[in-house]
């Protein structure tokens, strides 16, 4: 057996366990107090003004994105357009999404918050497993991945408007892609210089885990921002980081 067949085994075997896990977890409904940002301020007539405008440097990363993605600036393979046309969209649209939702935080706007956002992930995702693994799995995975984020979002707030809120596959697929993608950046090689762009965004997205979950604390140190505001900035930022990793890596064969 390959080396690849074990890669692929371990990472298969982690999929399921996860998905196994998730099926024999109780329900988890969604925690209203989830919705009591510690910043509640008003300025210029915009509710929870540092919570909603933060979400703008999304609009600014996913425009450039695809920008660079259509007039071909990123050095990716042309398999990998549709995905990335997929990514950068999710990712303009969280800005959208996220910004109408912080206007008035609740189940209902929190629904267009989360839908572009596991759009994102999802396409991202299969832009890994297509530069480390294969291009053929990832094409034929994108729209069953992408559908299924779609379906979790869809699930959970079916499930919520019954009074049986059931978060599980939402969880799935916002936090499996993040343990899964650095195992296949740590086992696989890759065909560029470098893969820093990569390591940036799951950094960073591990940071704004961090300021979402101290967000009063850091209102508190802080006096005009929330941890809740800086974490749309800095995963705005990781992608952002991301986005310049594309452009300016080098294929291995060019640097010979």
């Amino acid at each position: 057996m390959s080396t690849l067949d074990y890669r692929i085994l371990l990472i298969g075997g982690i999929c399921i366990l996860a998905i196994v896990a998730a099926l024999f977890a109780p329900p988890i409904a969604q925690d209203l107090n989830y919705h009591l940002f510690s910043d509640t301020h008003t300025y210029f007539g915009i509710p929870h003004f540092w919570n909603t405008v933060s979400n703008a440097p999304f609009l600014l990363v996913g425009a450039y994105g695809l920008y660079k993605l259509t007039h071909n600036k990123l050095n990716v393979a042309v398999e990998l357009h549709a995905a990335l046309y997929i990514f950068y969209t999710g990712v303009f649209f969280v800005g959208l999404g996220s910004g109408y939702y912080h206007l008035n935080p609740n189940n209902v706007t929190l629904v267009w918050d989360r839908l572009p956002m596991t759009i994102g992930f999802m396409a991202l995702f299969c832009v890994v497993i297509a530069e480390y693994i294969a291009v053929k799995p990832a094409k034929a995975l994108l729209a069953p991945l992408i559908l299924g984020g779609i379906a979790s979002v869809a699930y959970w707030y079916i499930t919520e408007t019954n009074q049986q809120g059931d978060l599980r596959p939402y969880a799935l697929v916002q936090f499996l892609p993040m343990l899964v993608i650095p195992l296949i950046l740590l086992t696989y090689k890759h065909p560029f210089n470098h893969a820093k762009g990569y390591w940036w965004l799951i950094t960073c997205y591990g940071a704004a885990k961090l300021l979402e979950h101290f967000d009063p604390q850091i209102h508190g140190l802080l006096g005009f921002m929330s941890g809740h505001a800086l974490k749309h900035v800095i995963a705005a930022l990781g992608i952002g980081l991301f986005t310049q990793h594309l452009i300016t890596r080098i294929t291995i064969d060019q640097t010979e």
